[in-house]
């Protein structure tokens, strides 16, 4: 293999920046500002450990076993996923204590987490909504081995308002906690009640009542379990959007926001909430000026380095340019303001991902910077180990 196509030695390229000033770095990257990352960081432990709240990160956002381990030394419980290999490739890189926050009926699927429940020393949980998804779970569990002193943690997700995932609150739910508890391997942990489709609603007035609709929906949930004899532990949910209501709520004993450690240009157009922390944009995309017209510049970054399911990057520097759709490979700059000059050949575009998750799932690793994107220096590559680990 050509050494310099081989991935071992793009890491090794990588690593040969550690310590060296930010303009070493290639283009495309993805770049962290670590600096704002850490007030980020900071800002939500506090949050949440001055309103007694436990603190379950999504590592969805990030998919770094190095990010979860940093998390959870800020005080976050553990972390959240959405994919049974996500879950497993962040267990073997060192996170110990996992929820699966959807559900798995795949019996391939469950039958590999059963056997890391089995084998790692990691604590998984997992969502269900379906008397299928526990009997599955259960049989894999205990065709593993698995038996009572490792039993796994299962919540039952309660349909709160986004009409995805979860079941009613009511007698489906309490069918479930009975199935639940039917099986030695399986420990009923609470509910999940997470409103997806409010986290992105602009103005806070609307996700305050889709927030509100939501608790009522999970506290009736709980009341009608509690009426059937079912101890209810924990209510865990919300994300960036709307973590400050549930918060606020004392119905969820448990956030599970991720976006907040690098936000994105999507959410930074969500008008804030009252008294809502403020987080700083950490996530860039580092390019570089390739072509220079009359009107235009293009720029090195295109659609393989950053996602667009939730719009175009935003322009961070230099100020007054917009980002064009210019393909794959390709991103064009235009003025937007009064004044605005576009940049130079060879000048160097820093970029805010329109959406942080799927942006980092097309990245091996990310460039942690101290110091500021314009004069620090890189600290660290970070991988994301969790990439691709769509099963």
């Amino acid at each position: 293999m050509n050494p310099a196509l081989d991935e071992a030695s793009r890491w090794e390229r990588a690593r040969a920046w550690i310590g060296q000033g930010v303009a070493v770095v290639d283009t495309p990257s993805l770049v962290i500002d670590l600096d704002a990352m850490d007030h980020n960081l900071a800002r939500m432990a506090g949050f949440a450990h001055e309103r007694g709240l436990r603190l379950r990160p999504h590592a969805k956002m990030h998919k770094s076993a190095e990010l979860a381990r940093l998390q959870v030394a800020h005080g976050a419980v553990g972390v959240c996923v959405q994919k049974t290999d996500e879950a497993l490739a962040l267990a073997h890189a060192g996170a110990h204590d996992i929820l699966i926050t959807n559900e798995v009926i795949a019996p391939q699927k469950l039958r590999r987490l059963a056997q890391a429940v089995r084998d790692l020393p990691t604590r998984f949980g997992l969502v269900v909504d379906s008397a299928l998804g526990v009997a599955r779970l259960a049989d894999a569990l205990t065709d593993a081995g698995v038996r009572g002193e490792h039993r796994m943690d299962v919540y039952i997700e309660i349909d709160v308002g986004h009409g995805r995932c979860g079941v009613p609150p009511g007698e489906t739910a309490v069918v479930l906690a009975h199935s639940i508890l039917a099986n030695p391997v399986l420990h009923f942990a609470g509910l999940q009640a997470y409103h997806g489709a409010a986290q992105h609603r602009r103005n806070p007035a609307e996700r305050a009542q889709a927030i509100g609709e939501a608790a009522w929906t999970a506290a009736l949930a709980r009341e009608r379990l509690q009426a059937s004899g079912f101890s209810v532990p924990l209510i865990t949910g919300a994300g960036t959007g709307t973590f400050v209501l549930e918060a606020s709520s004392r119905v969820w004993g448990e956030l599970q926001a991720g976006s907040y450690l690098f936000m994105d240009a999507d959410y930074a157009l969500n008008e804030p909430a009252p008294q809502a922390p403020v987080f700083e944009h950490a996530l860039f995309v580092k390019s570089q000026v390739m072509s220079r017209g009359a009107l235009h510049a293009v720029c090195d970054a295109g659609h393989k380095s950053h996602a667009i399911d939730s719009g175009l990057p935003a322009v961070w520097f230099p100020g007054g340019l917009t980002y064009a759709n210019g393909g794959d490979e390709h991103g064009l700059l235009r003025a937007s303001g009064p004044g605005a000059a576009l940049p130079e050949l060879g000048e160097t575009v820093w970029l805010v991902p329109g959406h942080c998750d799927p942006t980092v799932n097309l990245h091996d690793f990310m460039v942690g910077v101290r110091g500021g994107l314009a004069a620090g220096h890189v600290e660290r590559i970070i991988a994301v180990d969790a990439r691709g680990h769509g099963w």
